[in-house]
């Protein structure tokens, strides 16, 4: 009745401790049973082959050693100018040339004039006074009708160099582009607009010359 006594007035915490020699080796007990277990029914390991095989050095034969030349012998510094002891005559004359001693029949002809034909090609032709330009409201008319439509629309414009072969009384012989504008259209647009061009003539002195002269034609919008 004693025993029961003291059960009845023992606490959680106390019968806790007085099982604890229980639970430890029964614990014990479960957790060598289980690692027995584990290590019976575990697969067998075996390790992995990590052999390697190295192959043959090959010896490489050395080239023969090469014998490096002397460097070049050093330049000889150039020698030092020496003025001659020569005796220069001051008074110096150059012998008079005269028709006695080169008569006129004893000479030889002068060259022959070859006419070339100024306006097959654009060539230089030397002029003292440039041909003026004499119809410059005609041209900016010329310049409105034939800008392309299509490009004047599209706000797209250029310059056109344009070769003239202006003939003596300053009308235009023949036109050729020089530099492109990089639309054909504007090009041959450019070419229609110079056969509108008027010029004065050309001078070389006082002499009229036909000329060849090269002038830009501008296509721009407003």
């Amino acid at each position: 009745m004693t025993e029961g006594l003291i059960e009845s007035t023992l606490t959680a915490n106390d019968r806790f401790k007085r099982s604890f020699s229980g639970w430890f080796w029964g614990s014990m007990i479960a957790a060598t049973v289980l690692h027995f277990a584990v290590f019976a029914f575990w697969p067998s390991l075996q390790a992995e082959d990590v052999s390697f095989s190295a192959a043959e050095i090959e010896a490489i034969e050395l080239p023969p050693e090469i014998e490096i030349p002397p460097p070049p012998e050093a330049i000889a510094r150039p020698a030092t100018p020496v003025i001659a002891d020569a005796a220069i005559d001051e008074d110096i004359t150059i012998a008079p040339t005269t028709f006695e001693d080169n008569p006129v029949e004893n000479l030889p002809p002068p060259p022959d004039v070859v006419e070339t034909d100024v306006s097959a090609a654009p060539t230089f032709t030397p002029f003292t006074v440039a041909p003026d330009i004499t119809n410059r409201s005609e041209v900016q008319r010329a310049l409105e009708r034939e800008y392309p439509p299509l490009l004047r629309d599209a706000g797209i414009g250029g310059t056109v160099k344009v070769w003239f072969f202006i003939n003596e009384d300053g009308q235009v012989q023949q036109t050729q582009v020089n530099t492109s504008s990089g639309h054909s259209a504007l090009d041959d647009a450019a070419l229609r607009v110079a056969d509108v061009f008027r010029f004065t003539p050309a001078l070389n002195r006082d002499k009229k010359v036909p000329v060849w002269v090269a002038l830009d034609i501008t296509f721009t919008t407003k």
